[in-house]
């Protein structure tokens, strides 16, 4: 594939995949409730999501009415959720699994960067972007990646006083037209997607009536992702964090405006892509869950197993993946945890071999790991 046909608004099979990090450890057992589980609510006395409340999403499960936004995904079977997700390490620690989580076990850069290096050299400068101010550590190492927390601060910037930025730009592209090879090319497709970032209507509705919160960054992170897909910039991977689920004391109140943040920015996103969606995944992960019981506080203490969601790329949704062996006593692990039984790169390795990734990938991707990917796409 050349670079060229990279930025070419004719890819109509360019995959994206965009990366959602709940930070803080969000409570999978409140996205996801076990509603039908009667120890569910036993340990809950307090914090458990009420069966009548829920979003019903099979016979065990429910969606916490925050998440309603996301139902129709579910239901159209644009949407797979996996329980029990997590790391292998027992830590407690937020930074140290984070850590673990973004450069894909103990080893050296990101996994999501060495998933873009596996593609060879990036031929646009918009290949993998953070709305972030700095690059998470899951893009370690990728050939190309840009931090921003918004869309014009990708632009040349001219220091000099007085001057005529379309001036100064003109300038620079004939100068870098004189080069030869890969520095030649590397310039004429920044410029590019200069030239296509410029040409967004930042203040232009959404497509398909998706309305995004303005008041939610969140929301408006999703927004200018969605712009740079739509944009044909050659993104193939995006990364957006969702902080603060660090729910310790009272929960409800903490983490229930961070849910309908959550799914309403999704909701919006996915409106907004229409079609695009088949080529578009989107992946919302956590560091790791937390304790099955809850605490003196109305809140939940650091756990083990959490949940994940994946949406759009054709994935086979509408199914809770991973299986459910319930919330007995006996079941759960160390101080009563949920333990975990789907690895995250398990579930990560589908999503990548849908983006282009092989065996061979894979293996670097996520080196000295035995993988048994999840059947998120049959």
């Amino acid at each position: 594939m050349s670079a060229s046909a990279n930025l070419s608004p004719n890819r109509d099979d360019r995959r994206a995949l965009v990366v959602v990090f709940l930070r803080g450890a969000a409570d999978g057992l409140t996205l996801v409730a076990p509603v039908a589980d009667d120890n569910y609510h036993k340990f809950r006395p307090r914090l458990a999501v009420k069966k009548s409340d829920a979003v019903p999403l099979d016979d065990t499960f429910g969606l916490h009415p925050n998440l309603r936004a996301l139902q129709s995904a579910w239901q159209e079977g644009d949407l797979a959720i996996i329980h029990g997700a997590g790391g292998e390490s027992d830590t407690r620690s937020h930074f140290e699994a984070q850590d673990l989580m973004e450069h894909g076990g103990p080893t050296a850069g990101g996994w999501l960067g060495r998933f873009l290096r596996t593609r060879g050299p990036a031929p646009s400068p918009l290949a993998a972007v953070a709305l972030a101010p700095t690059l998470p550590e899951s893009l370690s190492g990728a050939p190309s990646a840009a931090a921003f927390e918004s869309l014009r601060e990708f632009a040349i910037t001219d220091t000099r006083k007085g001057a005529h930025q379309e001036d100064f730009t003109r300038e620079l592209q004939r100068l870098y037209a004189l080069e030869e090879g890969a520095l030649h090319d590397a310039a004429s497709h920044t410029f590019e997607a200069l030239r296509r970032i410029e040409a967004i209507d930042t203040k232009a509705s959404p497509a398909n009536g998706a309305v995004y919160e303005e008041k939610y960054p969140f929301a408006q992170g999703l927004r200018q992702i969605a712009q740079l897909i739509k944009a044909d910039v050659g993104l193939d991977a995006a990364s957006i964090d969702l902080g603060g689920w660090d729910s310790h004391f009272t929960q409800q109140t903490l983490i229930e405006p961070l849910m309908l943040q959550l799914a309403t920015g999704l909701a919006a996103f996915r409106r907004d892509l229409g079609p695009r969606m088949a080529t578009t995944t989107v992946v919302v992960m956590t560091e790791f869950g937390r304790r099955v019981a809850e605490n003196s506080a109305f809140g939940t203490d650091h756990g083990r197993g959490g949940a994940m969601f994946v949406m759009g790329g054709g994935v086979k949704g509408r199914r809770v993946l991973g299986g459910w062996p319930g919330l007995k006593p006996e079941m759960l692990e160390g101080p009563g945890d949920l333990p975990v039984w789907n690895n995250y790169r398990d579930i990560l390795a589908p999503v990548l071999t849908q983006h282009g990734a092989d065996a061979q990938s894979l293996a670097q991707v996520f080196p000295n790991f035995p993988l048994q990917p999840l059947p998120l796409y049959s």
